[in-house]
């Protein structure tokens, strides 16, 4: 199988970037014509002409535009490379953790108290949704994802799950005067409540127990974060579906 000239593919990169090929030779500290050479030999080896000429200006064709991509992939990931080693020490194991919004950020603590403070140990982590921490995790970019939504078995994914701890949920808002003592599910019925959004394993349950009791509380916020979760509820008097660990 030949080889690609990645030298070649960097003079393609530049050129495409500065749309002109006096500009790409200037900042490539090389002459046009040299630069030009270059350009020839890698549309001989992909069999596609790259550009076409109108008048003065360089127009990528669909060939050309097909590379480009390629090539930004290529060298984005040559960057990410220099700044995943750069500081890195001899013996030194980053961990790149990623963990899904709705996962309370006590209960992560919790997770990750072990590591916490370890020598030879640096932790990364980075919030966000469970598709797409776990098209960094598919990708490399992270080696596990904390989550509290299941993940669908695929026979064409590596990915494997680990049951690590299990957390029960309240719901919890102000007292109220009208009654002693909150009658769960009864007094779930018209109740404005704010819940995790749809698609996570807390809000599957609950909506589940609900339709069960035949009860039907007013949703009044869909939230992500437990701590906004939490923040939201207190400031409203609505109710609200988290972990005990959010209530502390």
């Amino acid at each position: 199988m030949p080889h690609l000239n990645y030298h070649h593919l960097r003079y393609f990169w530049m050129i495409a970037n500065e749309g002109s090929m006096s500009r790409a030779a200037r900042r490539l500290n090389v002459s046009p014509s040299s630069l030009s050479v270059q350009l020839k030999s890698l549309e001989e080896q992909l069999g596609q002409p790259l550009f076409e000429r109108k008048g003065k200006a360089l127009i990528l064709t669909e060939a050309g535009r097909i590379a480009l991509e390629y090539a930004n992939t290529v060298f984005q990931s040559g960057h990410e490379l220099l700044e995943a080693l750069t500081g890195l020490s001899p013996g030194r194991q980053v961990l790149r953790i990623g963990a899904v919004a709705t996962l309370s950020r006590n209960f992560q603590i919790g997770l990750l108290r072990p590591l916490i403070g370890q020598l030879g140990i640096e932790l990364i982590i980075r919030s966000g949704g469970l598709a797409d921490l776990l098209a960094q995790l598919d990708a490399h970019k992270l080696d596990v994802v904390l989550s509290n939504q299941p993940v669908v078995a695929d026979a064409d994914s590596e990915l494997q799950t680990t049951l690590l701890a299990e957390q029960p949920v309240s719901i919890v808002g102000p007292r109220s005067a009208e009654r002693a003592e909150f009658q769960f599910p009864r007094d779930l019925d018209k109740a404005p409540i704010v819940l995790p959004a749809r698609g996570s394993a807390i809000r599957s349950a609950f909506d589940a127990l609900v339709g069960q009791a035949g009860v039907e509380p007013r949703i009044v916020a869909q939230v992500d974060d437990m701590a906004m979760t939490r923040l939201m509820a207190r400031e409203s008097g609505w109710l609200a579906l988290v972990p005990p660990v959010v209530v502390v």
